[in-house]
């Protein structure tokens, strides 16, 4: 695999007979094939920082429920390429996109990509990863059975393809309009295509239904070389069935010398072009899901001229500013591993308006966004816990515009929302949860304000009043979610009650203290459905009866609990863990539940019917998000040694620098941001709590370069394969007896040094004061 191997450059200083080692760029150390394999769901092609355009091979595109394994377009394990679309998520457990798709090929094209097992009836062509290389902002690959060599990049709102081909006179590309990623019969509602007189250029409109219910997206495509020919396919014949003489029987083709546009909901066109003998092929592609005139707009104005390696330098000198956030020593496998986390936390959410601030919003309407710059794509179910608040270090400006964008979406909400699981102008009502509300919430309690505070307010009071919302009015009426009236019902119970308290610490922030009791008292509702009597969460009728039988390893489908079972939801009330510790009988017995969490076989037989719940430690399952904070809360029990042996057992078993190296989807870089936090050594278990709880750093020093000028520093000292656990701690020379930091303190820039050793300390940090604990606000109740 001809991937970013590290570059280590050997410099000798001959007269001295002396060598120096350099390290490698840190841009060099990501790699975009971690997590391409059948669980990761990443892609390998090229996107900018937060891009709008995503450029990256498609290896299959499958139907309905066979398209788990292809979320992202690309599987590692597959050998052929079906070509290169626009759009992609990075890690999604569901997925759409998969927008405009182009292929090239050295003969005129089939219509059909053809089968997996014999590409050569189709535009389909084989490959190889030892012809492939992927790098931040760039793609190539070698198309065997083409000859051809497709290089992509991308800008913001741009994908850029330069095809190579040799040994013919004639190149072809196909664009296939009627693929997308989760495909199925129809999808494509429509499609219209406009060539331009001088045949250099042709803009594409398509709108698509699925997992968003419309979506229009424009194109404006421009070639280096003048087509020579154009051939655009209309395979759309429902509406001519049966009615013979309304359309011609003898061509498919809808364009002649007379007409330079053709509009169907199946269309495909075929241009050829007579000087790729000489030069290879560009194709610019620029993107707005607003109008043509926008898609032409980003184009010019990202893409002005024809240098592909002018844009590849571009973005990855973007990418160079994301890395050089972080100066981290170790090995070259952690490198990798820590900086293409960094890599895939850095893909969403993305850009969504032209570069003259206009976007589709929720309602469908055209909105300009003058003060800010709209985002897309919040899968907020699993970004709230670790991405979110890692942005908050890393870019205080985009999460302000994270926020102003979800509150726009608010306005523009016919329900009154802020978003669930939003993308593209859509609303999907995926997952569970007002999980809007932590994101905002955290924010603000970290300085970052630039928005309407009364009306981030009201929107949560909304979203969190909305009673035909995934039973809210029961949950208000009753204080949880009755088994019998919803399904999820106890993970919708436990996450409201999480985001109640951001809006209480919210609400007691502004001063609202009427609010912050009402909502104090809701996020204790995780409580109604823990039944004391079997130390487990589980569900309850609207009669209070609870769910019998009852088996907490159990995961059903659309059960009692959301891609999970009740030894996991058992510790899920992330606000309220000391809450939790007396629900469950105190410390030791919490530990001891912990323990058995961690070592009891999980049977795959009770959660055969879910995909997402992988990556197994017993009952824990790494690669499904409500796990991700449970190998902290040893530190709440007093014992943070068991929490620093958890941490190295999750990273050496379940994380690597392979195309298999995620152990879940990695959910548009939510397990990413788990990796990156935990090899630093903290984790925000608590969002909107002001504090993050030590963990067992895994690298042996990281140097995080903060945007106020203030770098924070984490060394481990003797880390090593043994000694994995803390001796001891000092934060700026001090001793640190206490098992959490404050965000204050990170923003203030220093060093906390870690000394580790082979065997535990279990003294340190086990007394009750020095427990995790979830930092005051200056205006009290």
């Amino acid at each position: 695999m001809l991937t970013n191997l590290p570059r280590l450059l050997l410099s000798c200083v001959i007269g001295l007979l002396s060598c120096q080692t350099l390290a490698a760029d840190s841009v060099d150390y990501i790699d975009p094939f971690i997590g391409t394999g059948p669980d990761g769901h990443t892609f390998p092609g090229a996107v900018a920082p937060f891009g709008m355009v995503q450029l990256s091979p498609d290896t299959q595109i499958r139907t309905g429920g066979d398209s788990y394994k292809w979320c992202a377009g690309y599987l590692y394990t597959d050998t052929t390429i079906q070509g290169f679309s626009h759009t992609h998520f990075s890690g999604t457990g569901h997925s759409d996109l998969g927008d405009l798709l182009l292929m090239p090929m050295s003969h005129e094209p089939q219509l059909e990509p053809g089968p997996v097992e014999h590409p050569e009836q189709g535009y389909r062509s084989r490959f190889s990863h030892e012809q492939e290389s992927a790098k931040a902002g760039y793609y190539s690959v070698e198309l065997l059975d083409e000859n051809i060599k497709a290089e992509l990049t991308a800008t913001d709102r741009v994908g850029m393809h330069r095809y190579t081909y040799r040994d013919v006179d004639k190149g072809y590309v196909i664009m296939d309009l009627t693929t997308s990623i989760y495909n199925f019969d129809r999808k494509v509602l429509w499609s219209d295509i406009q060539l331009s007189p001088d045949k250099r250029s042709l803009t594409v409109f398509r709108s698509t239904n699925g997992w968003a219910k419309y979506r229009p997206m424009y194109f404006a495509i421009e070639f280096s070389q003048p087509i020579a020919e154009v051939k655009i396919y209309n395979e759309d014949d429902h509406h001519y069935r049966n009615r013979p003489g309304y359309r011609p029987s003898n061509t498919g083709t809808l364009i002649n010398s007379n007409s330079n546009t053709a509009g169907s909901k199946a269309l495909k066109a075929v241009f050829r072009f007579d000087q790729v003998a000489t030069q290879p092929l560009e194709i610019k592609v620029g993107g707005s899901s607003v109008s043509r005139a926008g898609a032409k707009a980003n184009l010019a104005a990202e893409t002005p001229d024809w240098d592909f390696d002018k844009v590849v330098k571009q973005t990855q000198d973007k990418w160079r500013k994301v890395t050089n956030q972080f100066d981290i020593e170790g090995t070259g496998s952690q490198k990798r591993q820590f900086y293409t986390a960094l890599y895939h936390a850095y893909q969403a959410p993305s850009i969504y308006q032209d570069v003259n601030g206009q976007y589709r919003g929720v309602d469908g309407d055209v909105h300009q966004s003058d003060n800010f710059v709209n985002y897309t794509t919040f899968s907020l179910w699993d970004t709230y816990r670790a991405l979110h608040p890692l942005l908050t270090f890393l870019e205080p400006e985009r999460t302000g515009d994270m926020v102003q964008s979800m509150l726009a979406h608010y306005q523009q909400s016919p329900d009154q929302m802020l978003p669930i699981w939003s993308f593209q102008g859509n609303e999907t009502w995926t997952m569970i949860g007002y999980h809007s509300v932590p994101v905002i919430v955290d924010a603000y309690l970290k300085g970052i304000n630039n928005f309407d505070t009364k009306l981030a307010l009201d929107a949560m009071l909304n979203t969190s009043q909305h009673g035909s919302y995934d039973g809210l009015d029961d949950y208000m009426q009753l204080g949880y979610v009755p088994m019998d009236k919803q399904g999820e019902s106890v993970s919708k119970t436990i996450e409201m009650s999480v985001d109640d308290f951001a809006i209480a610490r919210f609400a007691e922030s502004l001063g609202d203290i009427a609010v912050a009791k009402q909502y104090y008292q809701r996020a204790k509702n995780y409580r109604n459905v823990f039944d004391s009597s079997i130390g487990f969460v589980r569900g309850k009728d609207s009669h209070g009866k609870w769910e019998t039988p009852f088996d907490p390893q159990e995961a059903k489908l659309y059960g009692s609990f959301t891609e999970g079972n009740s030894w996991q939801y058992s510790f899920a009330a992330q606000h309220d863990i000391k809450g939790t510790i007396e629900l469950m009988g105190g410390d030791e017995k919490v530990s001891a539940k912990l323990d058995q969490l961690f070592t009891q076989p999980l049977d795959a037989e009770k959660f055969k019917e879910h995909e997402d719940i992988a990556g197994l430690i017993g009952q824990y399952a790494h690669g499904n998000e409500p796990s991700h904070h449970i190998a902290y809360l040893y530190n709440y029990t007093g014992q943070p040694w068991k929490t620093q042996q958890r941490i190295r057992q999750i990273m050496d078993t379940l994380a690597s620098d392979k195309p298999d190296g995620l152990a879940g989807n990695d959910d548009l870089g939510q397990m990413s941001a788990w990796y990156l936090f935990s090899s630093m050594g903290f984790y925000p278990v608590t969002p909107t709590s002001l504090t993050y709880v030590i963990g067992a750093p895994q690298l042996p020093s990281v140097v995080m370069h903060l945007p106020n000028g203030n770098s924070w520093q984490v060394e481990a000292k003797n880390l090593s394969e043994q000694n994995m656990y803390i001796g001891s701690i000092e934060l700026n020379g001090v001793p640190l007896r206490r098992s959490y930091l404050t965000h204050a303190e990170i923003m203030g820039g220093g060093k906390l040094v870690m000394t580790m050793q082979a065997e535990p300390n279990k003294k340190w940090a086990t007394a009750v004061r020095d427990r995790p604990q979830i930092q005051a606000l200056t205006v009290g109740i």
